[in-house]
Order: C-alpha cells, then sequence, then structure tokens
C-alpha cells in the first residue's frame, strides 16, 4: 500500500506541473496564424515586415487577421506590391493597423463601439451593436482564437489605415 501511496503523492504533484507546462508552451499569435492554415499571406507578410519578434512578444494583442481569401479581394498586384522591400514601411503599417495593444475578447465589446488605437498609431472603428462585428469594413467571421500572448479574431477584409 505505501507503493500505492508514493505513486499518488507523485502523480498528485507530477500532474498539475504537466497541465502548467502544456498551458506555458500554448502557441503565440505567429505560430497559431501558422497553424491554421487560413493565414499564410498574412504570415508571409508578418515575416516581410519584420514583425515576427514583436508578435511572438509578451503582448497581449488583439490581432484582427485578414485570411487568404480577404487579401485575394484586394486589387491584383497590391500584396506583391507591399511584399517589396523598397515597401516595408508601407507592409509595416498595414500590418499594424490589424494590431491593438491589450487582449480584447468578443464578449468585452459585445453591444458596443469603440476607436481603439492601433498599433499602428491610429484609430480603428470597431462596431459591435448590429449583432456582429464589424472592424472598419471588415467583418468578424471567427472571434476569440486564443493564443499564448493575445487573440486572434479572424476578418474577411484587410483594413487599410486612413
Amino acid at each position: 500500500m505505501s507503493r500505492l501511496s508514493q505513486l499518488l503523492k507523485t502523480a498528485a504533484v507530477a500532474l498539475p506541473l504537466a497541465f502548467a507546462a502544456n498551458a506555458a508552451s500554448a502557441a503565440d499569435i505567429v505560430d497559431t496564424a501558422k497553424s491554421a492554415g487560413q493565414f499564410n499571406t498574412l504570415v508571409t507578410a508578418v515575416q516581410a515586415a519584420g514583425l515576427v519578434d514583436t508578435l511572438k512578444g509578451p503582448g497581449p494583442f488583439t490581432v484582427f487577421a485578414p485570411t487568404d481569401e480577404a487579401f485575394a479581394k484586394l486589387p491584383q498586384g497590391t500584396v506583391e506590391n507591399l511584399l517589396k522591400p523598397e515597401n516595408r514601411d508601407k507592409l509595416r503599417s498595414v500590418l499594424t493597423y490589424h494590431v491593438v495593444p491589450g487582449k480584447v475578447m468578443a464578449g468585452d465589446i459585445t453591444g458596443k463601439t469603440a476607436s481603439p488605437k492601433t498599433v499602428q498609431g491610429t484609430t480603428v472603428d470597431i462596431d459591435a451593436t448590429k449583432g456582429g462585428v464589424m472592424v472598419d469594413k471588415a467583418k468578424v467571421t471567427k472571434a476569440d482564437i486564443a493564443a499564448s500572448n493575445g487573440v486572434i479574431h479572424v476578418i474577411d477584409t484587410v483594413i487599410m489605415p486612413n
């Protein structure tokens, strides 16, 4: 019985540690986007803009993430042009316009409007008063994708700073 007792005590200590380690190793925003499979263009753009380390940082960040389909809706050649090294500053501006400091969950904004300041420096208009959530002219199609350093909200359109 003492052997069983020792095993139970060991398990009582080891299990919470295992769960804590698992929680601590949850994917950050960049890795979460990579594994989703629908943000390939966004991930490529984040890499080209030199923002990977920032979005892997401690955050927290709220990212309004356009899908590959959202990028495909841009005028032909826009993405390719933004990805050119000479357009890195413009690309950074567009991408950081999709990021708000802090972690804002859908439930925090339901029934409200807001104009938070983006990492880019200007504000973005959010409207959650009409049954869904709009970010500028983009519709949030999936909300509250948790990452270790924030949250991702999927949007159907690339939003552009003014």
